[in-house]
């Protein structure tokens, strides 16, 4: 199934480029181009992207579009792409509906990957780049419930150590000798212990709890 994506940035040679980069291989189609935070609600609007790929330093912010893509369900999945490595951008952009938050030096192979999983219902921050959100909730910034890791069985906590340390749910699969289907069932079972809303906020948890 091929996947249709809205992209969303300023930079014409960047977007050019990556535009390329997604169609070669017949796994995507791009439907529409925004250079605005208006252009890519308005776009989403008319296309229903199966996913928005949104820069996040364009006009109009790119938070301000992805909070008003995902408020009216104008696209199924959403990817913060940007340079910017602050982790109060990434709680912020998660916080406003992204499902994935990823850096623009990543491999065009890497990117492709990426967005797959992320269609397919994960959630994605580099590990890198979790750790920083983790060292800001440390700080009691946005700071989660108490995490009742005690409600997880053992094999819930050993795939959700796997997790936090940045592994998909294939990788998971392979490393555990489990299905894919499998570990899913496991993360949307270990996301409502936790009352986290997506893989990376419990892991998140996780980690608090692991530390305290």
């Amino acid at each position: 199934m091929t996947l249709r994506i809205l992209v969303a940035d300023d930079h014409p040679i960047f977007r050019d480029g990556l535009v390329t980069s997604l169609e070669e291989t017949g796994e995507f189609q791009v439907v529409a181009l925004a250079s605005t935070a208006d252009e890519a609600v308005e776009l989403a609007r008319q296309h229903q992207p199966d996913l928005a790929l949104v820069d996040l330093s364009m006009p109009g912010g790119g938070m301000q579009a992805i909070a008003r893509i995902s408020a009216d369900n104008l696209s199924g999945r959403i990817v913060m792409l940007t340079v910017s490595e602050e982790g109060e951008h990434v709680t912020e952009a998660l916080q406003l509906g992204a499902n994935g938050y990823v850096l623009k030096g990543v491999s065009a192979r890497e990117l492709r990957q990426i967005l797959k999983q992320v269609a397919e219902g994960e959630t994605h921050v580099s590990p890198a780049l979790a750790q920083k959100v983790l060292s800001l909730m440390s700080q009691g910034q946005g700071r989660p419930e108490p995490s009742p890791l005690r409600d997880l069985s053992a094999r819930e906590e050993e795939i959700l150590r796997l997790v936090a340390r940045g592994q998909s749910n294939r990788e998971v699969a392979e490393a555990l000798g489990l299905q894919e289907k499998t570990v899913k069932h496991y993360m949307t079972a270990i996301m409502e212990k936790l009352h986290a809303r997506n893989r990376v906020e419990a892991a998140i948890i996780a980690h608090e709890a692991w530390r305290s």
